[in-house]
Protein backbone atom coordinates (compact mmCIF):
# COMPACT_ATOMS: atom_id res chain seq x y z
CA UNK A 1 0.00 0.00 0.00
CA UNK A 2 1.00 3.71 -0.57
CA UNK A 3 0.08 7.27 -0.25
CA UNK A 4 -0.37 9.91 -2.22
CA UNK A 5 -1.21 13.30 -0.90
CA UNK A 6 -0.06 16.11 2.31
CA UNK A 7 0.12 13.13 4.74
CA UNK A 8 1.84 11.04 2.08
CA UNK A 9 4.89 10.89 4.56
CA UNK A 10 2.86 10.05 7.96
CA UNK A 11 3.26 6.65 9.49
CA UNK A 12 0.55 4.22 9.23
CA UNK A 13 0.54 0.84 11.28
CA UNK A 14 0.03 -1.97 8.75
CA UNK A 15 -3.31 -3.46 7.65
CA UNK A 16 -3.93 -7.61 9.23
CA UNK A 17 -5.85 -9.76 6.29
CA UNK A 18 -8.30 -12.24 7.39
CA UNK A 19 -5.76 -15.03 7.12
CA UNK A 20 -3.45 -13.19 9.58
CA UNK A 21 -1.41 -11.49 7.04
CA UNK A 22 -0.07 -7.90 6.90
CA UNK A 23 -0.39 -5.61 4.04
CA UNK A 24 3.01 -3.10 4.83
CA UNK A 25 3.43 0.20 3.54
CA UNK A 26 5.56 1.17 0.49
CA UNK A 27 7.28 3.80 -1.18
CA UNK A 28 6.78 2.23 -4.39
CA UNK A 29 3.83 0.58 -6.24
CA UNK A 30 3.52 -1.11 -9.88
CA UNK A 31 0.50 -1.01 -11.62
CA UNK A 32 0.09 -2.31 -14.98
CA UNK A 33 3.83 -1.92 -15.97
CA UNK A 34 4.32 1.85 -14.13
CA UNK A 35 5.65 2.71 -11.16
CA UNK A 36 3.80 4.94 -9.27
CA UNK A 37 5.88 6.67 -6.26
CA UNK A 38 4.61 8.23 -2.85
CA UNK A 39 4.74 11.67 -2.96
CA UNK A 40 2.93 14.99 -2.61
CA UNK A 41 1.65 14.83 -6.01
CA UNK A 42 0.54 11.78 -8.02
CA UNK A 43 3.84 10.84 -9.89
CA UNK A 44 5.85 8.23 -11.67
CA UNK A 45 9.24 6.67 -11.83
CA UNK A 46 10.87 6.35 -14.97
CA UNK A 47 13.50 4.40 -13.16
CA UNK A 48 12.41 0.90 -14.46
CA UNK A 49 11.64 2.12 -18.09
CA UNK A 50 15.25 3.42 -18.38
CA UNK A 51 16.55 0.13 -16.99
CA UNK A 52 14.39 -1.73 -19.66
CA UNK A 53 15.20 0.66 -22.43
CA UNK A 54 18.57 0.20 -22.27
CA UNK A 55 18.18 -4.06 -21.74
CA UNK A 56 16.70 -4.08 -25.28
CA UNK A 57 19.42 -1.66 -26.97
CA UNK A 58 22.35 -3.63 -25.36
CA UNK A 59 20.41 -6.90 -26.17
CA UNK A 60 20.11 -5.58 -29.89
CA UNK A 61 24.01 -4.42 -29.77
CA UNK A 62 25.04 -7.78 -28.58
CA UNK A 63 23.25 -9.37 -31.32
CA UNK A 64 23.65 -7.30 -34.56
CA UNK A 65 25.06 -4.11 -33.11
CA UNK A 66 28.57 -4.41 -34.68
CA UNK A 67 27.48 -6.37 -37.79
CA UNK A 68 24.59 -4.66 -39.02
CA UNK A 69 23.71 -1.04 -41.08
CA UNK A 70 23.43 1.65 -38.61
CA UNK A 71 19.64 2.67 -40.47
CA UNK A 72 18.79 -0.99 -39.48
CA UNK A 73 19.77 -0.88 -35.77
CA UNK A 74 18.05 2.42 -35.70
CA UNK A 75 14.74 0.75 -36.89
CA UNK A 76 15.45 -1.84 -34.61
CA UNK A 77 15.86 0.32 -31.94
CA UNK A 78 12.41 2.36 -32.93
CA UNK A 79 10.64 -1.24 -32.98
CA UNK A 80 12.00 -2.59 -29.83
CA UNK A 81 13.25 0.02 -27.28
CA UNK A 82 11.73 2.84 -27.55
CA UNK A 83 8.15 0.90 -26.72
CA UNK A 84 9.77 0.10 -23.22
CA UNK A 85 10.98 3.48 -22.94
CA UNK A 86 7.48 5.32 -23.40
CA UNK A 87 5.04 2.81 -22.36
CA UNK A 88 2.60 4.21 -19.86
CA UNK A 89 4.20 8.25 -20.42
CA UNK A 90 0.30 9.19 -21.39
CA UNK A 91 -1.00 8.43 -18.19
CA UNK A 92 2.20 9.52 -15.90
CA UNK A 93 2.81 13.67 -15.49
CA UNK A 94 5.86 14.06 -16.36
CA UNK A 95 7.95 17.36 -14.88
CA UNK A 96 10.97 18.76 -16.30
CA UNK A 97 13.67 16.44 -14.58
CA UNK A 98 12.04 13.48 -15.86
CA UNK A 99 11.73 15.00 -19.62
CA UNK A 100 15.66 15.30 -19.37
CA UNK A 101 16.20 11.92 -17.94
CA UNK A 102 14.27 10.72 -20.93
CA UNK A 103 16.71 12.97 -23.29
CA UNK A 104 19.52 12.06 -21.90
CA UNK A 105 18.41 7.93 -22.38
CA UNK A 106 17.87 8.13 -26.14
CA UNK A 107 21.09 10.71 -26.57
CA UNK A 108 23.29 8.18 -25.39
CA UNK A 109 21.80 5.41 -27.70
CA UNK A 110 22.70 7.41 -30.23
CA UNK A 111 25.76 8.55 -29.23
CA UNK A 112 26.36 4.75 -29.23
CA UNK A 113 25.19 4.21 -32.54
CA UNK A 114 27.08 7.27 -33.82
CA UNK A 115 30.22 5.75 -32.35
CA UNK A 116 29.92 2.51 -34.25
CA UNK A 117 29.98 4.46 -37.23
CA UNK A 118 33.06 6.87 -36.34
CA UNK A 119 34.87 3.84 -35.80
CA UNK A 120 33.57 2.06 -39.17
CA UNK A 121 35.11 5.41 -40.92
CA UNK A 122 38.18 5.21 -38.76
CA UNK A 123 38.82 1.22 -39.12
CA UNK A 124 38.24 1.96 -43.51
CA UNK A 125 40.96 4.84 -43.41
Amino acid sequence: MMMIGPRFNVHCSCITTRNGGELSWSDTLRYLGVYITAGYKFCCSLKNANKSFYRALNSIFGKVGRIAYENVVIELLKAKCLPSLYYGLEACPINKSQIKSLDFVLNNAFRKILSKILCRIYIMS
